[in-house]
């Protein structure tokens, strides 16, 4: 919303009631309001909440492409942001937008920030968040990038795997935790040692429904032992129930043998070294190409 000239006046005056609010939209729909006015304010169909304890840092902000960033702390509260909801993930990503706002009137304001939640962090009872501005999607890698291993992702409309499928991928219950990122599974006797490794783990059901995290180890045996890089946040329990897809490490070999999708393959196997650009050609020995250090 631009800002209006009844606002710019107050503004501009020597006495101001303005302060600022939040409004953060989570991926599954669900709206939060937040204030640092000590009463609540409502506008554009949200209420936005005093007393949850939200905060903002100075916000940075140039013109140009560069990336405009801030951070966010606040309380934990079961009625504002519970740390069960962050542990899930909930907030992950969540569209943000701040606004200053004159609270004796909150027709009068302006959008001071759009962008979206990043990196969260919780401790001693309250949180952290990352602000990151729209301009951050420019830092993401655009087109073909011409490497050794493929570009795709495992079962992506570049791949073609269908990875639903029973070969490459399975669907089991957890039969017990052994740490927050140990799994131990039923027997998986038809997918061989490391099958799954540099694959992915979804969780199906249970207080993490939803999420899932990359993996890390997978060997088989009497039962089959599954680390993720990293704990889920939520939490997995004895009973979850999961699915493994399979890994790709993204090597030509692998697309050839495991896969049988070479004819897919995104990467550029035979794209020369480092070496071959500081190579030169000599009188003596072989001019095939190959190293001259043998």
């Amino acid at each position: 919303m631009p800002v209006t000239g009844d606002f710019l006046t107050h503004l501009a005056g020597g006495h101001t009631t303005i302060c600022r609010a939040w409004q953060l939209t989570r991926q599954d729909g669900a709206v939060f309001g937040f204030t640092d006015h000590d009463r609540d304010l409502a506008f554009g169909g949200t209420v936005f909440r005093a007393g949850t304890g939200l905060s903002a840092d100075a916000l940075s902000q140039t013109t140009g492409l560069a990336v405009d960033n801030s951070e966010a702390s606040g309380v934990l509260s079961d009625s504002a942001v519970s740390e069960a909801e962050l542990h899930a993930g909930l907030f992950d990503g969540a569209a943000v937008t701040s606004w200053i706002v004159n609270w004796t009137d909150p027709t009068q304001r302006a959008v001071q920030f759009r962008g979206s939640l990043g990196e969260l962090r919780m401790e001693a009872g309250a949180f952290r968040a990352e602000l990151r501005g729209l301009t951050e999607a420019l830092n993401r890698s655009q087109g073909r990038l011409f490497q050794r291993g493929c570009s795709a992702r495992l079962g992506d409309g570049h791949c073609g795997i269908d990875v639903t499928g029973p070969d490459y991928s399975v669907e089991t219950a957890i039969a017990a935790m052994t740490g927050r990122s140990r799994l131990q599974l039923p027997p998986l006797g038809r997918y061989a040692d490391h099958w799954f490794e540099q694959g992915r783990l979804e969780v199906l059901d249970g207080a993490a429904a939803g999420l899932s995290g990359h993996v890390k180890s997978d060997r088989s045996g009497p039962a089959r032992l599954v680390e993720l890089w990293q704990e889920i946040r939520g939490g997995l329990a004895a009973g979850d129930r999961v699915r493994l897809v399979a890994g790709c490490d993204k090597r030509a070999e692998t697309c050839r043998v495991k896969f049988a999708n070479f004819l897919n393959f995104r990467g550029f196997p035979h794209v020369p070294g480092e070496d071959w650009l500081m190579s030169y050609p000599a009188r003596s020995g072989g001019n095939d190409g190959g190293s001259r250090y043998r």
